[in-house]
């Protein structure tokens, strides 16, 4: 009893979180000539919500997360240009065609280690990649599908040029989707979850039905990372082979890197700072961004989350920092249950 009532707790929302969702829904209002660089922050933070889901919680590592959001950008251009052009129905359709990917390589993606794990994820990805190409009278090719038109938004909003009805639109879709996943991480499942990530043969020991819950967690977190898909078909009105390629599920990854694995906002976070940074640095120097990307997650890493975000630390004596003498291997290592990059301060959120 005492275990669900903290699970209950840490599940409710803290006082700066309804605060931070009000800035992020004011923010195309707010800034008018801003509001597509806040819908490409909420797709993107929603994808990186749903890898962070298999990653940061169920310690399934993936390179081919890519699958599942591609495969929704194009189910919603096809649903919108064969079917209806509802984005709602459009958006229920993509997740259901992206958990039925999910469900599907699930029994291949979580048998053996994780280098395994990594190669067929990125195997995935490719074949859909290479579909999508060759069946060129149904995806469009290389040309892809373009030229979507969209219903309004519940019936009365249409999607302008400035892009503020997309912005709320995905910035609706990423909150309703962060409360289900908080739910799910919140809950008997989700802590059975963390138990099979930090040791899985425990708790295969204990009775957790330990492949039953990584093919749920798998197909939840393909279902939003399809409905990320579908989002940016509905709110650019068009689908093409950039979906698939590599550089969405590394760049995805990355962002969890910059934010924090194991922690909700991680991936809001991630997206934030990311998005911004390629905006910017592009601004300056569009041919070499990479560059200053890769020396920021270089010093990231080297100087970790917690310094980089309070450099007033960096010239403490080095004597401060170190475990008292005497202490226990698990005191020096800082308690070993976190995953790497976690929330400072422990916790899931």
């Amino acid at each position: 009893m005492s275990a669900q009532a903290d699970l209950l707790r840490a599940g409710r929302m803290k006082a700066w979180e309804p605060v931070a969702w009000l800035l992020a829904f004011a923010a195309p209002a707010l800034f008018p000539s801003h509001a597509a660089m806040v819908n490409e922050i909420a797709i993107v933070g929603l994808f990186a919500l749903s890898l962070d889901l298999v990653l940061g919680y169920a310690g399934i590592v993936s390179l081919g997360h890519a699958a599942f959001f591609g495969l929704g950008a194009y189910a919603s251009a096809l649903f919108c240009k064969h079917v209806n052009p509802d984005p709602h129905l459009g958006l229920l359709v993509s997740m259901a065609a992206a958990a039925l990917l999910g469900l599907a390589a699930s029994f291949t993606v979580l048998r053996g280690s994780d280098l395994t794990r990594l190669m067929v994820t990125l195997g995935v990805a490719l074949i859909l990649l290479e579909l999508a190409n060759k069946l060129d009278w149904l995806t469009g090719g290389t040309d892809g599908i373009q030229g979507l038109m969209f219903s309004p938004v519940l019936g009365r909003f249409e999607f302008d040029l400035a892009g503020r009805t997309a912005a709320w639109y995905s910035l609706a879709v990423l909150l309703v989707l962060f409360l289900v996943a908080r739910r799910i991480v919140h809950s008997p499942f989700g802590a059975t979850l963390e138990a099979i990530r930090d040791n899985r043969l425990r708790a295969m020991a204990i009775g957790v039905p330990v492949q039953a819950r990584l093919v749920a967690i798998y197909t939840v977190a393909a279902a939003m990372a399809g409905a990320a898909g579908a989002l940016f078909t509905q709110t650019s009105g068009f689908a093409s082979l950039d979906v698939f390629e590599f550089h969405r599920s590394a760049d995805t990854l990355l962002m969890l890197v910059i934010g924090g694995v194991g922690w909700l906002y991680g991936g809001l976070a991630g997206a934030i700072v990311f998005k911004l940074m390629q905006d910017w640095i592009s601004g300056i120097t569009q041919q070499y961004w990479g560059f200053w990307l890769g020396l920021f997650l270089v010093v990231l890493v080297l100087v970790g989350r917690d310094r980089l975000l309070k450099p007033w630390t960096w010239w403490r004596k080095a004597s401060a920092a170190r475990p008292p003498e005497g202490a226990g291997p698990l005191l020096q290592e800082g308690g070993g249950g976190a995953p790497a990059g976690a929330k400072p301060g422990g916790g899931s959120e």
